[in-house]
C-alpha cells in the first residue's frame, strides 16, 4: 500500500518507518528543507533509540523516502497528517494552523478515493473540520477522513508501533476502514486489538487516555507529599496499590512532575475542550495545576536540602523529561534550574542526549561532559532525569568530587539507608 505522512516530526518520523518496515511504500513529505536534506543523508534529527538504523535499512530497501514535494501525496491511499499541534498561547486550545494547512494541501491533489488520517493528537470535532476544509477546496474529492490518534511512549516508541496494547481507528466510511484494516493488516499477525469507533469517539480517546496517565502520575506525587509528612514510603505504598490489577504499577513513580511533548499540552487541551463543551473535568483541571506546582515545589526541595543556594554551585544530572529521548518540552529542568539560578545558584548540567535542545532553552548554565564532570566542585548533585546511567555512579568517587556529599535524588535511583552509611546527605522524595 502507498502511503504519504505530512510532517517529519517525532510521531510522522516514527509512524512513516514503521510503516515502511511493514512492508508498505511510504513517502513522508516536510516543508522543512533543511530537514529533509538531513533526512536523505541518513541524518536522523532526533534521538529515539533504533530509529536511525529502522530508517536507514527501509530507505536501503526503497520502502521510505522523503521529499519536500507535496505531489508526492499523488497516488497515495492514505494520507497521514502527522504535524505539530501545540498549545495555543493565551487559552491553551491546540493551534491547528498546520492541520488545516496539511488539508488544504492534500485536497488539491488526492487522486481517486483517498483515506485522509489524522494522526496529529488534536481536539474532538477537528476530523469535521478537516472533512469540510477538503470539500470547500475540491467539491468532487472522493475521500474519507478517519482518526488514529497515536499511543507512542517515547524512548520505546518503535517498540509500541510494532506491538502495541492497542490501535484505534475512528471511521464514519466503510471503505475507509477497510484501508485501515489493510494498512494495519500485519499486526493481525500478533492479535493487537484494533478498535473501530466514530471519528469523534477516537480523538476524545487519545485526550481522555493521556489525561489519566497525567492524573495517575499527579496522584502518586501528592501520595509521596503525604508519605514524607507521616513517615511512609511511597515505592512500598506505590507497590502495594500497583499490584491492585485494578490499577496496575505503571505511571505511580514519583518524582519533579510530567512533562514532554503529550501531557503538559493535552491536558490543557482537554480542559478547554470541556470548558466550551460546559462540562468540565474538574479532575483534570486539578492535575495540570498540581503538576505545576510540583516543579515549583521540587526547587525549594533543592534549595532546603543545600540549605540555601546563593553563591553555591549545584551539579545537574539530566535534563530532558524522561530518559532515552533528546525532548525538552515542558521538562521539569525548565522550571528547576531557572529558579535554582534565581536563587543564586550556580549551575552545571550533564544529559546525555538533550544537550543541543536545552542549550537554547537553559541560558547560564555550564554543560559538562560526564556526570562526574557535572559533579566536581559542587556544593551538592541533584538528579533530575534517570537515565541508566546514573543508576550505578561510583558513590565513592562522587564524594571525592563534591565539595560537600549532598545529593538529592528526584528520581528515587538509590537507597536512603546506603546513601547515608556512606557519609552522604541525601534527600529523595517520599521516602522517610
Amino acid at each position: 500500500m502507498r502511503i504519504a505522512m505530512i510532517g517529519t516530526g517525532y510521531v510522522g518520523l516514527v509512524s512513516g518507518a514503521c510503516f515502511a518496515d511493514f512492508g508498505h511504500d511510504v513517502v513522508c513529505i516536510d516543508k522543512d528543507a533543511g530537514k529533509i536534506a538531513r533526512l536523505n543523508k541518513g541524518e536522523v534529527p532526533i534521538y529515539e533509540p533504533g530509529l536511525d538504523e529502522l530508517i536507514a535499512r527501509n530507505v536501503r530497501e526503497s520502502r521510505l523516502s522523503f521529499t519536500t514535494a507535496a505531489d508526492a501525496i499523488r497516488g497515495a491511499e492514505a494520507v497521514f497528517i502527522a504535524v505539530g499541534t501545540p498549545s495555543r498561547r493565551g487559552d491553551g486550545h491546540a493551534d491547528l494552523t498546520y492541520v488545516h494547512a496539511a488539508a488544504e494541501e492534500i485536497a488539491a491533489l488526492i487522486d481517486g478515493f483517498t483515506v485522509v488520517v489524522t494522526k496529529s493528537t488534536v481536539p474532538v470535532g477537528t476530523g469535521d473540520e478537516i472533512e469540510a476544509i477538503i470539500r470547500r477546496v475540491r467539491q468532487d474529492a472522493d475521500f474519507a477522513v478517519v482518526s488514529n490518534p497515536e499511543f507512542l511512549r517515547e524512548g520505546s516508541a518503535i517498540e509500541d508501533f510494532k506491538r502495541p496494547d492497542r490501535v484505534v481507528v475512528g471511521a464514519e466510511d466503510e471503505r475507509a476502514r477497510a484501508v485501515m484494516r489493510e494498512v494495519y493488516r500485519p499486526l493481525f499477525l500478533n492479535e493487537t486489538p484494533i478498535l473501530f469507533t466514530a471519528r469523534r469517539t477516537s480523538e476524545l480517546t487519545k485526550y481522555a487516555a493521556n489525561a489519566f496517565l497525567a492524573m495517575k502520575i499527579t496522584f502518586i506525587n501528592q501520595m509521596a507529599d503525604l508519605c514524607e509528612a507521616v513517615g511512609a514510603d511511597v515505592q512500598q505504598v506505590a507497590r502495594g496499590i500497583g499490584l491492585d490489577k485494578r490499577i496496575a504499577p505503571k505511571f505511580l513513580h514519583a518524582g519533579p512532575g510530567y512533562g514532554g511533548s503529550c501531557f503538559p499540552k493535552d491536558t490543557l487541551a482537554l480542559v478547554r475542550t470541556a470548558r466550551d463543551a460546559d462540562a468540565p473535568v474538574s479532575l483534570i483541571e486539578a492535575t495540570v495545576a498540581a503538576n505545576d506546582k510540583r516543579k515549583r515545589d521540587m526547587a525549594e526541595k533543592i534549595v532546603k536540602a543545600l540549605g540555601g543556594v546563593d553563591g553555591k554551585t549545584i551539579g545537574v544530572l539530566g535534563l530532558t523529561f524522561k530518559p532515552k529521548t533528546d525532548d525538552m518540552r515542558d521538562a521539569p529542568s525548565l522550571t528547576i534550574v531557572p529558579a535554582l539560578q534565581a536563587a543564586g545558584a550556580k549551575v552545571q548540567a550533564y544529559d546525555p542526549e538533550g544537550r543541543h535542545e536545552a542549550e537554547p532553552l537553559l541560558p547560564g548554565i555550564q554543560f559538562r561532559d560526564g556526570a562526574y564532570d557535572a559533579a566536581e566542585g559542587a556544593d551538592g548533585l541533584v538528579i533530575l532525569t534517570e537515565w541508566d546511567q546514573f543508576r550505578a555512579l561510583d558513590m565513592g568517587r562522587l564524594k571525592s568530587l563534591l565539595k560537600t556529599p549532598v545529593v538529592v535524588d528526584l528520581r528515587n535511583i538509590y537507597d536512603p539507608a546506603d546513601m547515608r552509611a556512606r557519609g552522604f546527605s541525601y534527600t529523595s522524595v517520599g521516602r522517610p
